[in-house]
């Protein structure tokens, strides 16, 4: 049986002009049952058409930079971090691809974020400043600690992935989304009312979005290997 092949957007080292993404991706996509593909930030409509033909699912990864608020139409704020280019055009338009072709996505903190602006939705562009009795959502090393607990929609994949309504997981972000946009259902929050993940609320198609890192600590954790192996299946099941 053919694995199915998951496209998972990079990193960009502006100083070392070098792409890259921790091996904690490939290493989840795989044990679930995935081939892991990297994607150079490339932002070409031609390369990623033909790119995302050939790919069952995308996995659309963390960053260590902030989402242009050009991009969702506001001004930069003082908390807003650095911002690399090719890694939002990058992946706005692989999602714009990855709409029209129907293809099974997965998005990791950063990933969310920009699901949720390629939607015309927005983001908070710093949850410590912005943000009243706010949570430590940057919880520092050891970065796979589960630190926080979120609340589950009922009647949600999450929850049904989740065994429950309640989990607790890591934590890494200083931005959230703070407007989901079109066809996005808000699954999870935590305390402090910050968005922890989002789903698409049509059924005919797989779009999860997570704010924390299940490729994190996957080994030992259950919700983490739930995510990864219901991504692989619906990426196993594309174009079938």
């Amino acid at each position: 049986m053919t694995r199915p092949l998951i496209g998972i957007t990079t990193r960009l080292d502006l100083v070392q002009n070098t792409f890259y993404l921790r091996r904690f991706y490939s290493e989840a996509v795989i044990a679930a049952g995935g081939d892991p593909l990297l994607i150079p930030l490339h932002a070409d409509e031609e390369y990623l058409q033909s790119l995302a033909a050939r790919c069952d699912g995308l996995l659309f990864s963390g960053s260590n930079s902030d989402i242009d608020p050009k991009h969702y139409n506001e001004e930069p704020l003082p908390g807003l971090g650095k911002v690399v280019e090719e890694r939002d055009a990058t992946d706005l338009l692989l999602l714009r691809i990855a709409e029209e072709k129907n293809i099974p996505v997965l998005g990791i903190c950063f990933g969310p974020q920009s699901l949720a602006v390629s939607r015309s939705g927005s983001l908070i562009q710093d949850l410590s400043s912005q943000v009243e009795n706010v949570l430590k959502h940057d919880q520092g090393e050891p970065y796979s600690r589960p630190s926080h607990s979120i609340t589950i929609e009922v009647n949600s994949l999450l929850a049904h992935l989740a065994g429950g309504i309640t989990a607790r997981v890591n934590s890494s972000h200083h931005q959230a989304i703070k407007d989901p946009g079109e066809n996005l259902r808000i699954t999870a929050t935590t305390q402090d009312g910050v968005i922890e993940c989002v789903e698409d609320t049509r059924n005919d198609r797989f779009v999860l979005g997570v704010q924390w890192h299940p490729e994190l600590g996957w080994e030992k954790d259950d919700l983490s290997q739930a995510i990864f192996k219901r991504f692989i299946a619906e990426a196993g099941n594309h174009n079938v």
